[in-house]
């Protein structure tokens, strides 16, 4: 029997080994329906009850743009932050034994499980003007809460654990032995980095970039307190909606969130793109 003969009994063989295909398929995609489908449909139904002209002036609007500009502008520098340092984390842990590396590992853990205003309350008794750092950084013209930096540094917290626990089973899984015999062939380190480890991480890495990126778009406990709220300055869009809701603005709410689900969904399509050729091309 050929090996593409007996490859194809055995993925016949696994796909037919899980009884209830056909029901665990349905209650999967009922599942996926009710949680995520439908409730953004949703959004695009009632964005739509607008008018085309209606809704280009809703998130067209100088307040609306300024907020889309924050909250996407941020998250971007904040994911962006994240991938150096949280591969750097990722990698000390992973290959450096050291005292206390099971305490640091688990507190990289603990912006997920923090509740999100605590540590917005916490970054900004750090950083406000009389705070435990603020206080040393306002008289050298530093003001970083109550400002965009605030909200980078409170997005930059929230994302992190994302890219280090993205990148950290990858490095966990690398061959050793490509590295030992590149630096066997007189490659720096440096030099095995980059071409060797690197190429392997770059997928993962772009994955917690997303995620770490989707994650602070969509942020909002952490920052309201950090950010100052000041329209055309520091105010996020999810904030905006929030408030929009509260004067009973529906449809004006639900354009701009239809506005930041597909600016979302293009830069996550795009980066997963990336990422799947990225991986395509380590495999050839």
């Amino acid at each position: 029997m050929t090996a593409t003969a007996t490859n194809s009994i055995s993925r016949w063989r696994v796909s037919g080994s899980l009884p209830g295909f056909g029901p665990s398929l349905g209650y999967t995609l009922l599942y996926l329906s009710l949680i995520v489908l439908i409730p953004l449909a949703m959004i695009l139904l009632r964005a739509s009850e607008l008018g085309l002209d209606a809704f280009i002036a809703k998130v067209s609007s100088p307040r609306a743009l300024a907020s889309l500009r924050i909250s996407f502008g941020c998250a971007l520098i904040a994911a962006a932050i994240n991938m150096p340092i949280g591969l750097l984390l990722a990698w000390v842990i992973s290959r450096y034994p050291f005292p206390g590396r099971r305490l640091v590992d688990a507190l990289i853990d603990l912006p997920i499980a923090l509740p999100t205003a605590v540590a917005g309350i916490a970054l900004t008794a750090l950083y406000a003007r009389n705070g435990w750092l603020g206080q040393w950084l306002a008289p050298l013209g530093i003001e970083l809460a109550f400002t965009p930096a605030g909200i980078v540094i409170a997005l930059v917290f929230v994302g992190l654990p994302f890219v280090v626990r993205t990148v950290q089973p990858v490095l966990q899984d690398i061959e050793h032995e490509q590295e030992e015999a590149a630096e066997s062939l007189g490659a720096t380190p440096l030099q095995t980095f980059v071409r060797v480890s690197l190429p392997t991480i770059a997928p993962a890495l772009l994955t917690g970039f997303a995620l770490a990126f989707a994650r602070g778009v969509g942020e909002y406990g952490s920052v309201i307190f950090i950010a100052g709220n000041m329209p055309m300055i520091s105010e996020i869009t999810p904030l905006l909606i929030v408030t929009q809701l509260e004067q009973y603005d529906y449809a004006g709410a639900t354009a701009l969130a239809l506005v930041m689900l597909l600016g979302s969904f293009a830069l996550l399509l795009l980066i997963n793109s990336l990422q799947a050729w990225l991986a395509h091309r380590g495999r050839r």
